[in-house]
């Protein structure tokens, strides 16, 4: 599959010059001329975007933006090429995101020679970002015949998988990596439920009771203690 390019300039001839030339040398390209129109687009579908800084309504540098606030497009590499050649124009462009900074008029050939490299680049450090994500592993969590493979954000009862709702995974996970101790419910709360979730005494423990029936014979090992809270006692 080809690599696709966005091109967004309110110039349509520089655009068709671009699209020409990028297809030549084997992208797929297609062009927007504002950026009220791109939006409009599958932006996360792209592999690079070129954009011009001075447009009406929305500024290249405004675009750039929104992509870079866009957890979608916020790694996708972006070249300017604007007609702006003052170094404070290249410093923000650069600041705000951008891989490269292209001055108007250009010579084609230094514009793929420039698209090629940020490419180039980005592939460089996709590739890392994959290689490190695959080398970071975190050991499984056991407690006799009870396994979490915390990768797989699985669970594991006498070798045959446990189904856990996300809720009941991560309180099990919490359990099991802080043993030996009684947390309240407000303790809990605060490790496995995001922030800005209002949660009840009362769903703490409705997922307690339903993950002691799921992980029998050691839901017995989850233990209440009244007034207090509950904890993982790895002994009765």
């Amino acid at each position: 599959m080809r690599i696709k390019i966005l091109v967004v300039d309110d110039e349509e001839s520089l655009c068709e010059i671009l699209k020409y030339n990028l297809e030549l040398d084997g992208y797929e390209v297609d062009y927007a001329l504002s950026g009220e129109k791109a939006l409009t687009m599958d932006l996360s579908s792209y592999s690079l975007f070129i954009l011009d800084i001075m447009m009406d309504k929305i500024s290249g540098f405004d675009f750039a933006k929104r992509l870079k606030n866009n957890i979608a497009t916020e790694n996708t590499p972006i070249i300017f090429c604007s007609a702006l050649d003052g170094e404070d124009d290249t410093v923000m462009g650069l600041n705000i995101g951008g891989d490269d900074y292209i001055t108007k008029p250009f010579v084609i050939s230094e514009v793929l020679a420039r698209v090629r490299a940020v490419l180039r680049r980005s592939h460089v450090s996709q590739q890392y970002a994959y290689n490190l994500s695959k080398s970071i592993h975190e050991p499984d969590i056991t407690f006799k015949t009870l396994r979490i493979d915390r990768n797989e954000k699985s669970c594991f009862l006498n070798g045959e998988p446990v189904t856990l709702t996300k809720t009941e995974f991560e309180i099990l996970l919490f359990f099991l990596t802080h043993r030996n101790r009684i947390y309240s419910r407000e303790e809990i709360i605060r490790e496995v439920w995001p922030d800005d979730v209002v949660v009840s005494n009362r769903t703490i423990d409705t997922n307690i009771t339903r993950l002691r029936k799921k992980i029998d014979p050691y839901g017995n090992n989850i233990i209440t203690r009244l007034g207090f809270g509950y904890g993982f006692k790895e002994t009765n």
